[in-house]
């Protein structure tokens, strides 16, 4: 047996560690031993309600224990990061080659396990926009894992960013990651004088996105991956037919990874990692054995940016 975060109706925001059966890898999948994970608020919500028992998990980083034996990916002794949809939390686990990237080596395994969830989300939403050299970008929930990497993107692609935070103390946080203006508030309202917008990036929802809807710039794109603020949307649609071409896409990662898949996005982002170019906005680390508090943080908003825990 081995341990691995499961479901534990009793314990703190129903994880704990339990001991599980280790896993049995595919013909195309690598054996990987976990060194770090870090946590996202989709699969911290989906526990709650979840079954007692059930693995959850998106993020890792480790090494190889044993490579696929199909022959493809990486070989027994690399470092990796790699993308599960359930599971990734465990000292073990079987990953699709497909869903793997060898790390350069001044990446670490904390920084890797920011990527998967939080790094592609970003990285896949910016490319909806197409080329962003002087384009303007509107970024909503800027100072969240998503948010933090999709601003550095957006500014490494030469776009003008505006970043959108809830509060004033996150506003320091935006203009580290890259923004050139940073508003605050939740309806939307403030980042008005900025736009129009060939490019929004949100994980909000709620009031805020439908009024940000009417700030895209003709045959702009507003790409929705998430809706903290709540799913319910009213927008004006005369006015979004009168913007010229505008585009609402509603992204879900484990869609989008069906055609891209995890392994490319991970290369590119985790050798910006190691150019120094791209920073991973890691707030809280500790021991797994934390994952209970650590969840109950990060439903609370007590941070910014990701929190890592270590696999020991």
């Amino acid at each position: 047996m081995m341990k691995a975060v499961v479901v534990d109706p009793n314990a703190p925001e129903h994880l704990a560690l339990g001991d599980v059966a280790p896993p049995q890898a595919a013909p195309s999948e690598a054996l990987v031993r976990v060194k770090a994970i870090s946590l996202n608020r989709g699969e911290v919500r989906g526990a709650q309600s979840a079954q007692a028992g059930a693995r959850p998990g998106w993020d890792l980083a480790g090494v190889v224990e044993q490579a696929a034996v199909n022959g493809t990916g990486p070989k027994a002794g690399t470092r990796v990061v790699g993308f599960l949809p359930t599971g990734a939390w465990a000292e073990q686990v079987a990953v699709p080659v497909n869903a793997l990237a060898e790390l350069p080596e001044p990446v670490t395994f904390a920084q890797a396990a920011t990527l998967p969830v939080a790094g592609l989300t970003a990285l896949y939403c910016l490319e909806k926009g197409g080329g962003l050299l002087s384009r303007t970008v509107l970024v909503t929930g800027a100072s969240g894992g998503v948010g933090h990497f999709a601003v550095q993107l957006a500014w490494l692609a030469g776009a003008r960013v505006i970043a959108q935070v809830r509060r004033e103390d996150r506003v320091a946080v935006a203009r580290e990651a890259g923004a050139h203006e940073v508003v605050v508030g939740e309806d939307g309202m403030a980042v008005s004088p900025f736009g129009p917008y060939d490019l929004i990036v949100d994980g909000v929802g709620g009031v805020l996105l439908g009024n940000v809807i009417a700030l895209l710039a003709p045959d702009g794109t507003c790409v929705a991956y998430g809706s903290t603020a709540g799913g319910q949307l009213t927008f004006d649609l005369r006015h979004f037919f009168l913007t010229g071409g505008a585009s609402l896409y509603g992204f879900i990662l484990f869609h989008e990874v069906r055609s891209r898949p995890a392994a490319h996005g991970l290369h590119r982002l985790a050798q910006l990692l190691a150019a120094g170019t791209l920073r991973a906005p890691i707030a809280v680390e500790a021991g797994w054995e934390e994952i209970g508090p650590m969840a109950q943080r990060l439903l609370d908003r007590d941070f910014t940016g990701k929190a890592v825990l270590h696999v020991t």
